[in-house]
């Protein structure tokens, strides 16, 4: 099976985008600057520049990086499963995994800019809301299914339990990161096993 190769700019890109998402989840989108990011590579200011244009510039293309990655490593792993029931637990233990595995430092990189940017107005903080509001809205569309194929109790609510099952991620990943709670990924997967029946 023969690699698909990068052109080597895109590729010298996605190493700067992977090191810049990793800063942010630790020191957060807001101290992301091109010279804090031309230190950690080891770059010139200059030729970082070239690549995004400004702060903003590398501010959203971090998101974007970071999405990718979330992308790729839960919601790729679930679209093999038949919708309903089986996608959404495949969802869930997905990104389980994907907050255990540690991608990056901080841990869950919107987790952390979630609450960075709730009460910032802007493009950084709209692209975060849209996305964090996308992948809560995949979980809320398989527990619909769930509910026409007859798989979850008749009176679910399938919004409230997106709802349930974005926080228990979320607050799974706290605990670990700030407490380094070593169960909160198995006290997750209990919550979602009793709500998900």
């Amino acid at each position: 099976m023969a690699l698909i190769q990068r052109p080597k700019g895109q590729a010298t890109r996605a190493a700067i985008l992977r090191k810049a998402a990793d800063l942010a989840s630790v020191e957060g989108l807001s101290g992301l600057t091109i010279g804090c990011l031309a230190t950690a590579l080891d770059m010139s200011k200059s030729g970082l520049f070239a690549h995004f244009g400004s702060k903003e510039g590398l501010q959203l293309a971090t998101v974007e990086a970071a999405r990718e990655v979330f992308e790729m490593r839960v919601l790729a792993s679930a679209d093999s499963e038949a919708p309903g029931l089986p996608r959404l637990q495949s969802l869930v233990e997905a990104w389980i995994r994907y907050l255990e595995s540690g991608v990056f430092r901080g841990g869950c990189f919107f987790a952390a800019v979630s609450a960075e940017y709730d009460d910032r107005p802007g493009k950084v903080r709209n692209r975060i809301a849209d996305l964090t509001e996308g992948w809560r809205g995949l979980l809320e569309e398989q527990a619909d299914q769930a509910l026409a194929r007859e798989q979850i109790d008749a009176d679910a609510d399938p919004a409230q339990i997106a709802f349930e099952l974005h926080a228990f991620l979320h607050e799974a990943a706290r605990a670990f990161q700030l407490h380094g709670s070593a169960d909160a990924f198995e006290r997750a997967r209990r919550a979602t096993r009793r709500l998900l029946g």
